[in-house]
């Protein structure tokens, strides 16, 4: 993890789709989703689970960029719960993505549990980036917690992508936003000083830095986790 840090080159832009007529398109073209959705709930095979929760987690997504996330909490909630009985893991993860989107009174329980199975699994990396990101996005500027969601992203790209050009990508984005949290933290500003902050927060070592993101996702969870996290555990392969 040495050479990220170069506070010359540009974050990645995050005020795109800002522009109100192009929110307006997108709330039109979601409009039209949803209204598809409703119209084909008709041809559902009701005795299918995997087909259901995949409906109710497209609606769910759809009234949740609708900002309908009252809506879409029960939809993304129930599909949630199949997917966890069927232990499709990368789906379930999306559904707490979904869930974290919608605002709601759990919605941070829901983004540690995904971020939690998204360590925990091999799935895709972009979606497990996606949640770290969303963690860096909820600590406040000082708390190391960021600096731990930041490092664990890069570390996930930099360990599970195999392809040359996802890997340049993803490696590039979550080495912007390591940059950007050791700016806000401590006033980082050269390749010196973020390699002497990544010593002293010890993120250079992942038998340190995951044990602690496991601490962050603990107090986004509380007591409301929706699995048996010891249970999953124990069915994990030995490494």
């Amino acid at each position: 993890m040495t050479e990220i840090f170069d506070p010359a080159r540009p974050l990645p832009d995050s005020a795109a789709g800002s522009v109100a007529a192009l929110k307006a398109r997108e709330q039109a073209e979601l409009a039209g989703r949803l209204a598809e959705l409703k119209a084909g709930e008709a041809l559902l095979d009701r005795t299918d689970p995997a087909q259901v929760a995949n409906h109710r987690l497209e609606k769910a997504r759809t009234l949740m960029g609708l900002e309908r996330g009252d809506e879409a909490w029960p939809l993304g909630r129930a599909a949630l719960d199949t997917f966890l009985d069927r232990e499709v893991w990368e789906e379930a993860a999306d559904c707490c993505d979904v869930l974290f989107r919608c605002n709601q009174p759990a919605s941070l329980a829901a983004l540690g549990q995904g971020i939690w199975l998204a360590v925990t699994f091999p799935m895709d990396p972009e979606l497990g980036v996606h949640l770290l990101t969303h963690l860096v996005d909820e600590t406040p500027d000082k708390a190391d917690g960021a600096a731990v969601a930041a490092v664990t992203a890069l570390f996930l790209v930099d360990h599970r992508v195999s392809d040359p050009g996802l890997h340049e990508k993803l490696h590039f984005f979550t080495s912007q936003i390591l940059g950007q949290v050791a700016r806000r933290h401590s006033g980082v500003e050269n390749q010196q000083q973020f390699d002497l902050w990544m010593e002293r927060l010890e993120l250079n070592e992942p038998d340190r830095f995951l044990p602690r993101l496991r601490n962050v996702i603990d107090v986004l969870v509380q007591d409301d986790w929706w699995f048996d996290r010891a249970l999953i555990q124990s069915r994990l392969p030995e490494e």
